[in-house]
């Protein structure tokens, strides 16, 4: 799922590999998806085709694509996104195809769920896309220990750290996949409540956020995802599908996988105890 580390990633990417590439023929929905959210398909060829590729950038969970001087395409979620060179074969299901002039081309695949949304500029409004341009990157200055204090008070005490990290786009971008090395990394268990946080857990999971997604980020995503050539991020997860079962690399002890929030969250028991 593209989260904060992986949209930056493939923003990079698709800026040194797309830029200034025309568009020639774009595909919507080659392949059914009811999971595959996009605006209006019909009328993607019409703003995207005869463009040539001008920006790209990540936004929270979002790479945008800015073609021409007013479109932008927008994809979140489980979009896999890869770059074919001209001849490659390409990929037998996707729910969407840019083909470029030169004869190279990109697609878009659904994992799970995605949006793919395509508007002029002065029309987009997805909510979850716009929430990204209106709140702080946590890899950007903005986001302090001052902001951070400020989105712990403004929230239940109620709350678990899962909760208060990972939903409600209270950080867009940080997802349940970077939650579990960033809890991990701050000696905090998923299921800890706000209000058991003392002042050190605060401070160990502001610097954590901080810390793990700019390792993530430089070593070009994690492991259990896939960048625009098809290759695994170079950021080798400690909590992960990839872990469960094996030992703790702090401790030794077993590393637990359990069903939280509509979700899976990997963790240490012992490095990462409940506190109530």
């Amino acid at each position: 799922m593209l989260e904060i580390p992986e949209a930056q990633v493939l923003a990079k990417q698709m800026g040194e590999t797309l830029m200034g590439r025309e568009i020639k023929k774009v595909v919507v929905g080659h392949t059914p998806h009811k999971f595959a959210f996009f605006t209006e398909p019909e009328k993607y060829p019409s703003l995207l085709e005869g463009k040539e590729i001008k920006e790209t950038e990540g936004s929270g969970g979002f790479v945008r694509v800015r073609a021409g001087d007013n479109t932008s395409l927008l994809i979140g979620d489980g979009g896999r996104v890869s770059f074919h060179q001209q001849g490659e074969k390409l990929p037998q299901k996707h729910q969407l195809l840019l083909e470029f002039k030169d004869g190279a081309a990109l697609t878009v695949t659904v994992q799970m769920y995605a949006m793919i949304f395509c508007r002029n500029d002065a029309d987009i409004d997805n909510k979850y896309f716009l929430i990204t341009l209106e709140k702080p990157s946590p890899l950007s200055e903005a986001f302090n220990y001052s902001y951070w204090e400020k989105l712990i008070q403004g929230n239940k005490p109620t709350l678990s750290a899962k909760a208060l990290l990972a939903t409600e786009q209270r950080i867009p971008g940080l997802g349940n996949g970077v939650l579990q090395d960033i809890l991990f990394l701050a000696g905090v268990n998923p299921k800890t409540k706000v209000r058991a946080l003392s002042s050190k857990d605060k401070e160990n999971l502001f610097q954590s956020i901080k810390k793990t997604l700019e390792e993530m980020v430089e070593k070009g995503g994690r492991d259990t995802e896939v960048d625009l050539f098809g290759n695994k991020g170079g950021y080798k997860t400690l909590m992960s599908k990839n872990t469960v079962g094996t030992p703790c690399p702090e401790c030794g002890e077993k590393i637990e996988k359990q069903s939280y929030m509509g979700g899976s969250v990997y963790f240490c028991p012992r490095c990462q105890p409940v506190k109530e």
